[in-house]
């Protein structure tokens, strides 16, 4: 039995914990909330704490699950290593390169599992629309994006996700990853630009940004989100990926509710288009949020059991954070950042 402290409990704490007290393998010892209550009715019978290092000493836990806010993840993850305990961290892995690698060097160092939740990497439609872009061969173009019009709570919700982190960073790591697993290239050149769209976020905080990436294979993509109650919900899923040889797009998504979170996974279709014709690909049962993090944190606990070899994941995880970030620096200074010299 692997014993799980929880640290969070908003939109993705709350379905990983959910997912721990429904696996047979998993004994929940704490749950770090910083109001100190739990409102979900299966979870009440767990010790709550407001202080994730004082749950870290007196829970001892085996596995450390981290879905705080970004900027607490990095000082989380090393202080979960240094107690012994394996490590899931929600994305973005940090809010800066240097903390990325110094989490990725303290798993090294202690021999622990680190695993960072990347939800796409457990859905069968994206890793079929992976393996069919693979499959099409490169170079390739990628057009990709997420906004949400957001209003209410989720919008609520944006804002204190901004105090630390942009659109840009915190969604753009998924589809970042999705990219660099299609073309298996590295990263050259980022370019962004982005704009504050409302005087309900700091001055220095966009909430729209668009970057575009170029890769040694001569690959190139962009990515856009933006997050507020202004954006349109116009064209605000696209997923296309095109090379020489054709394409290949998610069919479903211009639907409305774009801060749904459930929609943000689902593909329904898959169009594979080649000069000679096109071919759809139906995708059906396909997993909600609760079962993608049902499937995170299995995957979590079959690395710490089986001790799955998790060293191109880190680096992955490393590598679309770092694209993010480049694209973050180029939008607030103007700047194109090059990658071969970062």
């Amino acid at each position: 039995m692997i014993r799980v402290l929880i640290a969070g409990l908003g939109n993705m704490g709350l379905s990983h914990a959910l997912a721990h007290h429904h696996h047979a393998d998993a004994e929940i010892v704490g749950l770090v909330n910083r109001s100190g209550t739990v409102d979900h009715a299966d979870l009440q019978s767990y010790p709550v704490y407001t202080d994730f290092h004082t749950a870290l000493a007196e829970t001892k836990p085996d596995l450390a699950v981290i879905a705080t806010y970004s900027d607490s993840h990095a000082d989380f993850a090393c202080a979960a290593m240094e107690a012994r305990a394996h490590v899931f961290v929600e994305k973005p892995l940090a809010t800066t390169g240097e903390d990325a690698r110094r989490v990725v060097d303290k798993a090294v160092e202690t021999n622990r599992k680190l695993v960072i939740g990347y939800i796409l990497r457990h859905h069968p439609s994206w890793m079929r629309l992976i393996s069919e872009a693979r499959d099409l061969g490169g170079p390739y173009v990628f057009r990709l994006n997420l906004n949400q019009q957001s209003t209410g709570p989720t919008w609520e919700t944006h804002k204190a996700l901004m105090q630390t982190t942009s659109p840009i960073v915190d969604c753009g790591v998924h589809y970042v990853d999705v990219m660099c697993q299609i073309t298996d290239a590295m990263p050259v050149r980022v370019n962004g630009m982005g704009l504050r769209l409302s005087d309900e976020i700091a001055p220095d905080m966009y909430n729209y940004g668009q970057f575009q990436v170029v890769f040694e294979d001569g690959s190139v993509g962009w990515y856009e989100a933006g997050w507020g109650p202004m954006m349109s919900e116009t064209a605000f899923f696209v997923k296309d990926i095109v090379s020489p040889n054709g394409a290949v797009s998610i069919t479903e998504g211009n639907k409305g509710d774009s801060d749904d979170v459930d929609g943000h996974t689902k593909v329904g279709g898959i169009l594979v288009h080649k000069p000679g014709g096109d071919t759809l690909i139906e995708i059906e049962g396909e997993p909600g949020h609760q079962e993608l993090c049902d499937a995170e944190q299995a995957y979590m606990l079959k690395a710490i059991a089986d001790d799955i070899d998790l060293t191109r994941h880190m680096s992955d995880a490393v590598q679309s954070l770092r694209i993010c970030l480049a694209a973050d620096q180029s939008i607030r200074t103007g700047q194109p950042v090059d990658l071969k010299e970062t």
